[in-house]
């Protein structure tokens, strides 16, 4: 079994492709576009114009596969009650990615020393997702 987190950037999702390959590393993977559904038209609801938007997609973060979506492609992507957990392996790679992703977003709470890692924090990024980045525990 294997959970896999799937992000709805409600049509910005070739935005977040970019941003996450600049600012994390993340290797894009399956891109299939609305226009490209071998099944035969878009989804009801969909406004006029969608068929470039990013039916499904995978990017690659580390070890981890995480799949993103325009969804809807309203515009206004909504991200609540979750937070994707990043640990990384030094002091130096937690303050650029926490900096890379606070570009455009917003602080919730400011990186620094914790009892549990030597660096900790968490930042919505420009598209509100919210991640919480650290370096791997201290025991």
């Amino acid at each position: 079994m294997k959970v896999q987190p799937y992000l709805f950037f409600d049509g910005r999702c070739d935005e977040a492709l970019a941003f996450y390959k600049r600012t994390l590393g993340a290797e894009p993977g399956m891109l299939v576009r609305f226009k490209d559904n071998p099944d035969g038209p878009k989804p009801d609801g969909l406004p006029p114009g969608s068929g470039d938007k990013v039916m499904h997609a995978e990017m690659r973060i580390g070890e981890t596969v995480v799949m993103l979506s325009d969804g809807h492609c309203g515009g206004k992507p909504v991200f609540q009650g979750m937070s994707l957990s990043l640990t990384v392996d030094g002091d130096d790679d937690a303050d650029r990615i926490f900096a890379a992703l606070a570009e455009g977003g917003r602080v919730q709470m400011p990186i620094g020393k914790t009892f549990f890692a030597s660096r900790f924090g968490i930042v919505a990024d420009r598209f509100g997702v919210s991640w919480m980045v650290g370096t791997t525990p201290t025991g």
